[in-house]
């Protein structure tokens, strides 16, 4: 058995994930439910601190929802405003809103804080 203990480098890390493995089918209220709770707790932290996810680009991330769900460009017209608006905040002409990051959070379920991260704009060649 796996000592209790913090992951400090990959070998441990790799030892926890394979005690987590070997625990994974632990029942409910048992001593091994309670190690398993434990390691996943530690792993957690662990990957937090060496492996984080970096949250996507937030017109990346409106694209890829629009896609996903089968949507286009003119059904955010009604979440973004007019076409026009629409088609600057997609080309990185014009920056999101917080109304719009509002909007588009309660309308299509994009997280907020993907949102509200900072993305380049492009300047209008006009």
């Amino acid at each position: 058995m796996l000592e209790l203990r913090p992951i400090r480098n990959e070998a441990d890390y790799r030892a926890v994930l394979d005690e987590i493995a070997r625990l994974f089918d632990a029942q409910k209220n048992t001593p091994e439910c309670d190690r398993l709770e434990v390691l996943t707790t530690l792993v957690e932290v662990y990957e937090q601190q060496h492996y984080p996810i970096i949250p996507p680009d937030p017109i990346e991330a409106i694209l890829y929802y629009l896609e996903s769900r089968g949507l286009s460009w003119q059904d955010l017209e009604s979440i973004i405003g007019n076409r026009g608006e629409v088609t600057l905040v997609l080309h990185r002409q014009q920056p999101l809103t917080l109304d719009m990051i509002r909007r588009l959070h309660s309308c299509l379920g994009i997280p907020a804080e993907v949102l509200i991260q900072p993305y380049a704009l492009h300047k209008n060649s006009a």
